[in-house]
């Protein structure tokens, strides 16, 4: 195990642990409702639309890499953040502006079909496991075909598919200081884990350093994020059950309708 493999490690245990805290999405089970969408994003990625989009953003990308290979050569490590930093927010208005308009096209195509069918969510088909309307087809001819896709006239009907924004639920002060917490743990086991790393001699040696490793971020995750991932599973099951709803999940699977219980769940954890 070389040093970038600890550090890659790090970073996805890290964020392993936010996600203990954050991620509560079931997988959809549909089976015994009628009125629970989804459609395929991954197939309507690879429209022609959105295939040249993402040849022009990956286009302009690799050049104003070299820019900033050119720039960077001989500046300091500050001025090299710097440039980062600025490519990083070239290439985000970059993809705004070309996918922008895209995505927008594409949510009034959802939301066309959807409402036509009645359906009052839609969401992303990788959390389905079986059940609900597969509108991937019909989203698709639309965003295929002659015209602009119409909007619907009228707002979704109410859902038993309720969803939280996790962003929010991240940004409550109790969550927010467990993740610093665990981040400063984190930063002295790196340091360790490096150390003993540096003084290790065989393959033996490093396999062993890096299982104590992991072994004590999982037992510390565990240790200062499980409580606050049971409380916060509580409270979305409290909330679920006051308002009827059969399922919730994460607001990034909603495409189309569902009801927002984030304003309910974050009061709850106050």
């Amino acid at each position: 195990m070389t040093m970038n493999a600890l550090r890659l490690f790090a970073r996805s245990a890290a964020l392993a642990g936010l996600a203990l805290v954050l991620a509560w999405a079931p997988a959809v089970r549909a089976d015994d409702t009628t009125d629970i969408g989804y459609v395929d994003q991954a197939a309507l990625s690879a429209l022609p639309s959105f295939a040249d989009a993402k040849r022009q953003i990956d286009g302009y990308g690799n050049n104003l890499q070299k820019q900033y290979i050119a720039r960077a050569r001989g500046a300091s490590p500050a001025q090299q953040q710097r440039l980062s930093t600025e490519f990083q927010q070239q290439i985000s208005t970059k993809q705004r502006q070309v996918l922008g308009p895209l995505f927008a096209r594409a949510q009034v195509a959802i939301a066309s079909v959807a409402s036509s069918r009645n359906l009052s969510v839609v969401v992303d088909k990788q959390i389905v496991i079986v059940g609900g309307q597969d509108i991937t087809g019909a989203v698709r001819d639309l965003l295929t075909g002659v015209g602009e896709p119409v909007p619907p006239v009228n707002t979704p009907p109410p859902s038993t598919v309720g969803y939280v924004d996790q962003t929010q639920i991240d940004a409550l002060p109790s969550i927010k200081a467990a993740a610093a917490d665990f981040q400063k743990f984190k930063a002295t086991q790196d340091q360790a884990a490096a150390a003993k790393f540096k003084r290790a001699k065989t393959q033996s040696d490093r396999d062993a350093i890096m299982r104590d490793y992991q072994k004590t971020l999982a037992d510390k995750q565990t240790q200062m994020l499980q409580p606050l991932v049971d409380k916060t599973r509580s409270a979305m099951t409290g909330v679920a059950q006051k308002r009827g709803l059969i399922l919730v999940i994460d607001r990034g699977s909603v495409i189309y309708g569902g009801t927002d219980i984030t304003a309910d769940v974050t009061s709850a954890l106050k």
